[in-house]
């Protein structure tokens, strides 16, 4: 068994795992901020009812390890990759147009993802679930009256048009990285048979496109009502 997790085969076990995953909490993410753009008092009910609760680190803490497994990895795989073919990037020659350039080019979606990620964490987590437990009760820099006033962190930092940009840019690469990263998630845990591929791709299309506009809105909406 540890033998099998060092293979080629157990990391990318690895990586499909975690992935998935990855994929259910931008479900669950993107539903939670949706709130906020109908209702301010029902988006920081939400962020106080999470808050610092031990559920909440718990899933942080977890979410946390998925984040760099995946990403380690990711750069173990491509390195890899790379040193047995040279140059060449991957390529799976049965791949559809649509998704082969999202196929090739998954690391550069993936340092995009996690470099929006940072921005994002340095904007929200860092002023408000760290903040909390770091015991800090000024917020008045950013407009809010707590750790928990979401809605007034939302309309802080996307009034700015420049955040909004690297929003979009961070949403558009994290829209490839998922149409091409859910499918092949569930052909390396064994569902790749002629039957189920094309409807994982195109499954994985409705997905991340939903993923992507449910944020997109949120992002936009936000910047014009700040």
């Amino acid at each position: 068994m540890k033998g099998f997790f060092k293979s080629s085969i157990g990391k990318k076990l690895i990586m499909s795992v975690t992935g998935l995953f990855l994929i259910l909490f931008l479900l669950f993410h993107m539903s939670m901020n949706l709130v906020a753009v109908f209702s301010g008092d029902a988006y920081n009910a939400v962020c106080e009812f999470l808050g610092t609760n031990w559920y909440a680190l718990m899933g942080t803490a977890i979410l946390a390890v998925g984040v760099i497994f995946h990403f380690i990895y990711a750069f173990i795989l491509n390195f890899q990759n790379r040193k047995a073919r040279g140059t060449e990037r991957y390529l799976n020659q049965n791949l559809p147009k649509g998704v082969e350039w999202a196929s090739k080019n998954m690391l550069i979606l993936g340092i995009i993802v996690i470099v929006g990620l940072g921005v994002h964490l340095c904007q929200f987590w860092a002023n408000m679930m760290f903040a909390e437990l770091r015991g800090v009760e000024d917020f008045s820099a950013y407009g809010a009256t707590g750790a928990a006033d979401g809605a007034a962190f939302i309309k802080f930092f996307f009034k700015e048009w420049w955040v909004v940009a690297v929003y979009i840019v961070w949403l558009v690469a994290l829209w490839f990285h998922l149409g091409h990263g859910f499918w092949s998630a569930f052909q390396t845990i064994g569902w790749n048979n002629s039957k189920w591929i094309p409807r994982l791709k195109c499954l994985a299309n409705v997905f991340s496109s939903i993923i992507f506009i449910g944020f997109l809105v949120v992002v936009i909406v936000c910047h014009f009502q700040a």
